[in-house]
């Protein structure tokens, strides 16, 4: 068997013949450089594998919508209470609506839930929009959550700096 055979034989049944193949073949130096290389060789990824995601890029972000100030929590004037797309939750004392029906502190004080009868004016336009389907139930009672922020007292502690 000349070398050419044997190198041919491993190349085409590399999986069967490489353990016996190293002790019995003695391989002249310039093959044995090439060939021992091109078939110890690996081949390593060139990019990282990429692994499933629950949070693809066609969707859009999450808005953070909800409660934010929940019962008996000290908040300030300004301060958001409630994050809603509806009209789940009512402003009640002390409580602003924004435009994108936020709920937010007038005052610094506690936050206090509420759930209450409503009786809706139903000449309202945002009224209109919001509970159209239940004006034709007139007589059953509508109960619907209110956030209230309750004004903490001020110290009746005055130092009188000037009389008129």
């Amino acid at each position: 068997m000349d070398v050419l055979t044997i190198v041919l034989a491993t190349v085409l049944y590399w999986p069967l013949y490489w353990p016996s193949f190293i002790q019995i073949v003695k391989w002249p130096h310039h093959i044995a450089d090439t060939t021992t290389s091109s078939l110890s060789s690996i081949r390593h990824a060139s990019k990282k594998a990429g692994g499933s995601t629950k949070n693809p890029k066609g969707r859009p972000k999450g808005k953070h919508r909800g409660i934010k100030k929940v019962d008996g929590h000290w908040v300030s004037s300004g301060t958001i209470i409630v994050r809603q797309l509806g009209l789940d939750y009512h402003p009640g004392l002390n409580v602003g609506i924004g435009r994108d029906r936020t709920l937010f502190a007038k005052e610094h004080g506690r936050v206090l839930m509420t759930t209450e009868k409503v009786n809706p004016n139903w000449d309202n336009k945002f009224i209109k929009r919001f509970y159209a389907e239940l004006k034709d139930q007139q007589k059953i009672p509508i109960f619907k959550t209110y956030f209230h922020v309750i004004p903490e007292e001020q110290h009746r502690n005055f130092k009188l700096v000037d009389q008129i």
